[in-house]
C-alpha cells in the first residue's frame, strides 16, 4: 500500500474543516474527544439537531435529517466518551419523524443556495429509507457505548421502520438506498434476528465485483465494496469474496492524490462543499485502511 501519511496533516490544514482535522487527530492518537465534540458543536442548533453544512452539500442552517449521520459518526469516534448531545439528537429526530417511524429525506430549507437539488427537492411528508437507515445504523454504533442512545425510543421506532420497509422491497433499490440498508442490517445483525435473512436478500442485488453504479449521479459515480463493507469482522463482509475486498483496498489506497488527500467521484455542488468532502473523505479513507491493518 503506497499511502503517504506524512502529507495528510498538511492537506487537511489547507483543505479541511476544523471538525475533520480534529477527527483525524483523534484517529491517529494525537487528539482528544473534547476537541472533536467542540468542533461538532459549531453545527448544532438549539433544537438539538444539526445543520450549517455538516452535510457538505446541504448548506442551509436549520437542522436536517441528512446531517444526523455525520453527527453520529463523531459520537461513535469519541468512544468510550459520551455526550448528552447524542441523546439530544435522538430527541430531535423523534420530533421530526413521521407517523410510520421514518425520517423525511429533508425538511424545508431556509437557504437553498449552494445546496444540492436532491436536498432542496426532498419531500418532508414522506419517509425515506435512505436517510432513516443510514441514521439508525450510525446511531446503533453509538449505542454500543452510549446507554442513553441505546434506550432512546426514537431508535426503536426507526429500527422497526427500517426492518418493515426493507422487508417490503420487491425490486433492487437505488444504489444509496441499497448501501444504507445493508449498513443498517449489518449494524443490528448481532441484536436483531431478522437482519440475517434480509442482509442475504439485499446482498443478491450486489454484483460479484461489488460495483454498483449510481443512477442519476456523475458519469463515473458508483458505490464499491468498501462502501458496503468497510470494516473487517462484520457479517456484511461475507457478501464479498476476499479478493474483491483486497482489490478495493488497493484501489482506495491508490487514490491518494499528490497533495495528500482523497477525492470523491460525485457532483461538486459548491466550492465549500467540494473542499469539505475532500477532508471528510480523507479521514474516512485513513480510518478504513487502518481498520483493515494496512496503515
Amino acid at each position: 500500500m503506497n499511502v503517504t501519511l506524512s502529507v495528510i496533516p498538511g492537506f487537511l490544514a489547507g483543505h479541511a474543516r476544523v471538525l475533520d482535522r480534529r477527527r483525524y487527530d483523534l484517529l491517529i492518537g494525537e487528539g482528544v474527544a473534547a476537541g472533536a465534540l467542540a468542533a461538532l458543536d459549531g453545527y448544532r442548533n438549539p433544537d438539538g439537531g444539526y445543520g450549517w453544512g455538516l452535510e457538505p452539500d446541504l448548506r442551509s442552517p436549520e437542522s436536517q435529517p441528512g446531517a444526523a449521520l455525520h453527527a453520529f459518526e463523531v459520537f461513535e469516534e469519541v468512544a468510550p466518551v459520551t455526550s448528552p448531545h447524542a441523546a439530544g439528537l435522538c430527541d430531535w429526530l423523534d420530533a421530526v419523524s413521521l407517523p410510520d417511524g421514518g425520517l423525511p429525506f429533508s425538511l424545508p430549507l431556509r437557504q437553498t443556495a449552494a445546496t444540492a437539488p436532491w436536498w432542496a427537492a426532498g419531500d418532508p411528508d414522506t419517509s425515506s429509507l435512505q436517510i432513516t437507515a443510514v441514521s439508525a445504523a450510525a446511531a446503533h454504533r453509538v449505542a454500543a457505548h452510549d446507554p442513553a442512545v441505546a434506550a432512546h425510543p426514537w431508535l426503536e421506532k426507526a429500527t422497526r421502520y427500517c426492518f418493515d420497509t426493507i422487508q417490503a422491497l420487491e425490486e433492487c433499490p437505488h444504489a444509496y438506498v441499497l448501501a444504507f440498508a445493508v449498513r443498517f442490517l449489518d449494524a443490528v445483525y448481532d441484536t436483531h434476528p431478522r437482519a440475517a435473512d434480509l442482509l442475504k436478500r439485499l446482498g443478491a442485488h450486489i454484483p460479484e465485483d461489488g460495483r454498483v453504479p449510481v443512477a442519476g449521479g456523475t458519469e463515473t459515480e458508483a458505490l464499491r465494496p468498501l462502501d458496503f463493507a468497510p470494516y473487517p469482522g462484520r457479517p456484511v463482509r461475507e457478501l464479498f469474496e476476499p479478493d474483491v475486498i483486497a482489490a478495493d483496498l488497493v484501489r482506495l489506497a491508490g487514490e491518494q492524490q499528490d497533495d495528500g488527500g482523497w477525492v470523491v467521484d460525485y457532483a461538486r455542488i459548491s466550492p465549500a462543499g467540494a473542499l469539505e468532502w475532500r477532508g471528510a473523505t480523507t479521514v474516512r479513507a485513513v480510518r478504513i485502511l487502518r481498520a483493515n491493518g494496512l496503515l
